[in-house]
């Protein structure tokens, strides 16, 4: 274009925009129309912009044409699903792979839920910057009948799991991460999981930060790897927790779920989305706290906080009893008779007292004591005082 021919030009709006012009509606020329049409489909033209390119819309067929493909495309870019990955994908991926060439030292598969979980929180601290690692996190808990909880941070949270997945570490023979702090040798962890993560946490010289991401994932990695040297076997070996014992296999996925539980507690610190466990490893948190019920409403018995007038009925070591049928929905969810009165009794569809209908995650979070029996939503249909005490029996099942 000349020079003159930019002085005669009148600009892109036609309106007379002297100073004695009196305002009017906006009219714009053809060319300036359709240049525009790509601003109107993003819905990032004024709102007199837009009043004008949609009247032009409904007389020129072309332009109406253009509109409808470039409002496409902007969906097409504007997916409303969530772009955080299916929590199976890596379980899927993983499978395909292994078909085409099966590993020489395959995962057991006890061990894969810890392996996959670990993996997600791993992905979720990548990105954190100082800020989210000093974010506060609330830690929640039930101790006896009441809720309690600690205050600490993402990285905290993260020295915690170092602590608590030490038991693991070192009943697999790997040094124990807090030996010169709680004074541990080999083979033989000191304290309880609340112990440990309070003794690290004294002992640290400044509050946790970013660095604890290393030695969490090198540590995870080692039980990981250490536990498929074991040839996948029945994952028999006792893991100690201070007052109880579980076999290795349960502990990793005792361990995973608090991954998860945990991860989740990180995820709603920073405002981030964060999805439950495959099917599949959700089913095994689950069939792990249902096996631990009967154990959990013994010792609830012995320290005095079953309901009051529970009727208990004596019942030969392996021998049906009273039975509650704990019934999860979801994917991750199943049937279970839970035993009422003893341990060592089997549960009995014949001697069902009482039945509970929870969703598969919300029973995961009553178990995490990240909600109360009362608040749990369940539906409930029989003996009250039996479905009180089970369903407080899974909230004890907590700890820090």
């Amino acid at each position: 274009m000349t020079d003159a021919d930019h002085v005669g030009h009148a600009g892109p709006y036609a309106a007379d925009s002297g100073a004695g012009a009196q305002a009017g509606p906006l009219r714009l020329e053809h060319p300036v129309l359709k240049a525009l049409l790509g601003a109107w489909a993003l819905a990032a033209c004024s709102a007199e912009e837009t009043a004008v390119v949609e009247d032009h819309l409904g007389d020129c067929g072309a332009c109406a044409d253009e509109a409808r493909r470039l409002r496409e495309a902007v969906g097409l870019l504007q997916r409303p699903d969530s772009l955080d990955l299916d929590p199976a994908l890596r379980t899927r991926v993983l499978e395909s792979c292994l078909d085409r060439r099966p590993p020489r030292i395959p995962v057991p598969d006890w061990a894969m839920s810890y392996d996959a979980e670990t993996a997600r929180l791993d992905a979720l601290l990548q990105d954190f910057g100082d800020a989210e690692w000093h974010a506060p996190v609330r830690l929640r808990w039930f101790r006896g009948a009441d809720a309690t909880s600690r205050r600490t941070t993402v990285a905290g949270v993260i020295a915690h799991l170092i602590a608590v997945d030490g038991l693991v570490a070192v009943a697999l023979g790997l040094d124990d991460p807090l030996g010169p702090v709680t004074g541990g040798s080999a083979g033989k962890p000191v304290g309880s999981p609340a112990e440990r993560t309070e003794a690290f946490w004294d002992a640290a010289h400044f509050p946790p930060t970013r660095s604890v991401r290393g030695p969490w994932r090198d540590q995870s990695h080692a039980v990981v790897r250490t536990a498929s040297f074991t040839g996948g076997g029945p994952g028999t070996m006792p893991v100690s927790y201070g007052d109880f014992e579980l076999p290795l296999r349960d502990a990793l996925v005792d361990r995973a779920f608090e991954c998860w539980v945990h991860a989740v507690d990180i995820a709603e610190a920073v405002d981030y989305p964060y999805e439950p466990p495959a099917p599949r490893h959700l089913r095994g948190m689950i069939d792990l706290a249902a096996r631990m019920l009967p154990g959990a409403l013994a010792d609830r018995r012995r320290a005095g906080l079953t309901s009051p007038g529970e009727t208990r009925h004596l019942v030969t070591a392996g021998r049906p009893g009273r039975s509650l049928r704990l019934e999860i929905e979801g994917r991750g969810g199943g049937e279970w008779l839970i035993p009422l009165d003893s341990p060592a009794a089997v549960g009995s569809a014949d001697h069902e007292v009482a039945h509970v209908a929870l969703d598969d995650v919300e029973f995961c979070r009553l178990a995490a004591g990240h909600v109360s029996p009362e608040e749990a939503a369940a539906g409930q249909v029989g003996d009250r005082r039996a479905i009180n005490d089970v369903l407080s029996a899974a909230a004890s099942l907590s700890r820090m």
